[in-house]
């Protein structure tokens, strides 16, 4: 008898598969909470807590997001947020005097003779909220627009550079995204001389390429007509470019010039939240230069703000530089390899995929 009553106890006190599976389920859902409630907890301090400075930086990066735009307006109210966009936003930048006799974009003086053409060096920055990769082409005639074809079926930033028969390149302009899909690009696309792409719907747009004498170009185009941009493209002798957006509000929060004329943007506070990005630049000696960032929690860093960009390209000899499209699309591929990967956990060993790179042509 009393075998049997033990024998009972001992099934009474098993778990079975449906116990085991609402335990499960219970214990995640418990651990899920607290980790939502810390998150909004920090949020909450950071947008409502002592430190400005912090704020501001929360507020601005949480705007440059695709998807997380809205965080900010749980906490503060639209005048608050407005105010702290117009304290960090950059003063805006005359692109049209560009100075061509700062730059030895044909290569032809003494310090452009004593370079290695065929050389392409890659550096690691680190800086106190950012990691990043500095990708230097010697040669500027090797550096074009690739894409992918047609437009809208996008790929991956290593299907673009080797259907191009490149060797490295990095993500380009802008476009339509949809959830990390790619899509069409946004502006105008220019590649070999001729014109791939136009569409002026977007605010801001600027022009970011190379003409013939591998010149980096970059031209507010968005008071121009398509009739204009093509004579423009055929005046300047335009051969390759992508576009961007220089449009500064709790919207979009996009910025293209960082250097023009070896000066630096004038900023106010940081000039931007801390995300991933993706900024080329140009030395006097003709050297194209091609940065990619990490950022939004990759390796701990929250990303680069327009200030930490912008002391990069000084301290590396930027004459001219411009952002590019950033945030999970930035990406740097090299030689077979993934140098910098996009941020987010599908594409954790890749990229997003794009209509557009910046690409390197092989030697």
């Amino acid at each position: 008898m009393q075998q049997r009553s033990d024998s009972s106890a001992q099934r009474k006190g098993r778990l079975g598969p449906a116990k085991i599976i609402r335990r499960f389920f219970g214990v995640l859902f418990t651990i899920v909470l607290g980790i939502l409630i810390t998150l909004v907890g920090v949020v909450f301090l950071l947008c409502k807590g002592p430190s400005e400075s912090a704020r501001d930086l929360t507020v601005t990066t949480f705007l440059e997001t695709g998807s997380l735009k809205f965080i900010p307006g749980l906490f503060l109210s639209k005048d608050e947020i407005s105010a702290i966009v117009d304290k960090t936003k950059m003063e805006k930048m005359d692109t049209s005097v560009l100075d061509a006799s700062m730059v030895d974009a044909s290569q032809t003086g003494e310090e452009a003779a004593a370079l290695d053409m065929n050389a392409i060096e890659i550096k690691e920055i680190s800086g106190r909220t950012y990691y990043a990769k500095l990708m230097i082409v010697n040669d500027p005639s090797r550096v074009k627009i690739g894409g992918s074809n047609p437009f809208g079926d996008s790929w991956n930033l290593d299907q673009i550079v080797e259907g191009a028969g490149c060797i490295a390149g990095i993500n380009g302009g802008l476009y339509a995204n949809i959830t990390g899909t790619g899509g069409n690009p946004r502006g105008v696309v220019v590649m070999d001389h001729e014109v791939k792409w136009m569409d002026l719907d977007e605010e801001g747009l600027y022009f970011i390429g190379f003409d013939d004498t591998n010149l980096l170009q970059i031209i507010d185009i968005h008071e121009m007509s398509e009739e204009q941009i093509r004579a423009m493209i055929a005046e300047r002798h335009i051969r390759d470019g992508i576009c961007f957006q220089d449009e500064a509000s709790d919207a979009n929060n996009h910025f293209v010039p960082l250097v023009i004329n070896g000066q630096p943007r004038e900023l106010g506070g940081l000039g931007s939240g801390a995300n991933p990005r993706t900024v080329v630049g140009q030395r006097a000696d003709g050297a194209v230069l091609l940065l990619v960032t990490d950022g939004r929690g990759s390796k701990g860093h929250l990303g680069a703000t327009a200030s930490d960009l912008i002391n990069i390209m000084i301290e590396n000899g930027a004459v001219n530089a411009a952002n590019l499209d950033g945030g999970s699309s930035s990406s740097m591929y090299y030689n077979g390899n993934y140098e910098m990967t996009s941020v987010t956990l599908m594409y954790a060993n890749g990229s997003w995929t794009m209509p557009t790179a910046v690409v390197v042509e092989a030697r």
